[in-house]
């Protein structure tokens, strides 16, 4: 009997005594004071059942692609084109620098290309005349040589013309800065009038909207779990197979978002002893934000026949819990029992009960030590503060 019950027993053996004493005083029947009815506790049948566990963790909500933009060209930023903290497309106008000193840079270099797409014309017209007298043998083989050499020369002026005319452009077209990705954009970190400079300077980030991830973390006890459960079959492994997850933001009641797991990493923490692991969900309702608190369940096995008890039938000595179970004799026995997960909105019992049990679920209190009478009253499971309904009413009299 562990210390609760004894002192709950001493209380209810000193209170008998007291109500002998008061039944004496009063002038009761000899033979002792009358005996306490048993009190009343609402039991409900556990039953077994095909179920699947669902293991509960604690995480994250992460954007799967997240940008700190930075300008590809430097000057004097121009202006900022969009409403700070809202939601771009992909490819929508932030930021425009100012492009007057790179347009000039873009027409200095269509106008060499234009000059050595000139020499390039001469050099060809040379070379085809060289071709026709060395045919007729009317200039040396050294003179043709010469023609070839400076026809290639002016092709490759060209072409390195061409190539700085083409980064011009990529000049001017970088003075217009946009969104990389779609997603919510954070504050503009650079103001109009302001210099920044190439591949420096933060100008704002940008986070992806739809879908999102949840990341959280497993412990050594879980990831050897979910191992063994892969080489028997029960559940394929999340690395290979996309496990369902539900998932729930701190004010919502139960788990109404679903996802799929998409990774593990392939090894643990040996500083803290677990694993992270991470789930994609679609947010198409903007309902989750970078950030967030979330509770994920992931699918801890597959389907077995478990047993079920509400959380309320629970009581814990030091580190064991255990239950009571209201017998054929209408005594409430101690059992202690080995939990596991959640399912359903009941707690799974692994061990200490069997099918057909009737089990205290509201009313514990009144159980100062095991082996104490009970009057039960059987409710349903998943309710164990039902009233059950009050007898019939006896017929009305019939009139005289």
């Amino acid at each position: 009997m562990t210390e609760t019950a004894v002192l709950r027993f001493r209380r209810a053996r000193a209170a008998l005594v007291a109500c002998a004493a008061l039944a004496a005083a009063a002038g009761c029947a000899p033979g002792g004071p009358p005996e306490m009815p048993p009190p009343e506790v609402n039991v409900a049948v556990v039953a077994s059942r095909p179920v699947a566990e669902w293991d509960t963790f604690d995480g994250r909500i992460t954007a799967i692609e997240s940008v700190e933009l930075r300008p590809r060209v430097t000057g004097y930023l121009a202006g900022v084109h969009f409403r700070e903290g809202g939601e771009v497309g992909k490819g929508a106008l932030l930021f425009t620098v100012d492009d007057r000193e790179y347009r000039a840079a873009l027409a200095s270099a269509e106008a060499n290309t234009a000059r050595a797409t000139t020499r390039l014309e001469v050099a060809r017209t040379e070379y085809a005349r060289a071709e026709k007298l060395a045919a007729a043998r009317a200039v040396s083989a050294e003179e043709l040589e010469t023609r070839r050499g400076e026809l290639r020369q002016a092709e490759a002026e060209r072409a390195a013309a061409q190539a700085q005319e083409r980064q011009a452009a990529l000049d001017v077209e970088f003075t217009r800065v946009r969104a990389p990705i779609a997603g919510f954009v954070s504050l503009a970190a650079v103001r109009p009038g302001n210099l920044v400079v190439e591949g420096q300077t933060l100008l704002t980030t940008i986070v992806s909207v739809d879908p999102v991830y949840v990341e959280f973390q497993g412990d050594e006890r879980m990831y050897l779990k979910y191992q063994s459960m892969s080489r028997n079959g029960e559940r394929p492994s999340s690395r290979d197979a996309r496990n369902p997850v539900r998932v729930a933001l701190s004010d919502e009641q139960g788990f109404p978002h679903q996802g799929e797991m998409v990774f593990v990493d392939n090894a643990l923490d040996p500083a803290t002893g677990t694993i992270r692991a991470r789930a994609v969900l679609s947010n198409k309702d903007r309902v989750f934000t970078p950030g967030l608190f979330a509770r994920v369940q992931l699918l801890g096995s597959g389907l077995r026949d478990t047993i079920l008890v509400n959380e309320r039938a629970l009581l814990t000595d030091q580190d064991r819990r255990y239950v009571y179970v209201v017998g054929d004799d209408g005594k409430a026995m101690r059992r202690d029992v080995e939990l596991g997960g959640k399912a359903e909105g009941l707690r799974v019992v692994r061990q200490g009960l069997k099918p057909g049990d009737r089990v205290v679920v509201n009313g514990v209190r009144k159980i100062f030590f095991p082996g104490m009478p009970v009057k039960p009253v059987v409710v349903p499971m998943d309710q164990p503060e039902a009233v059950p309904p009050p007898p019939a009413a006896a017929a009305a009299e019939p009139a005289r």
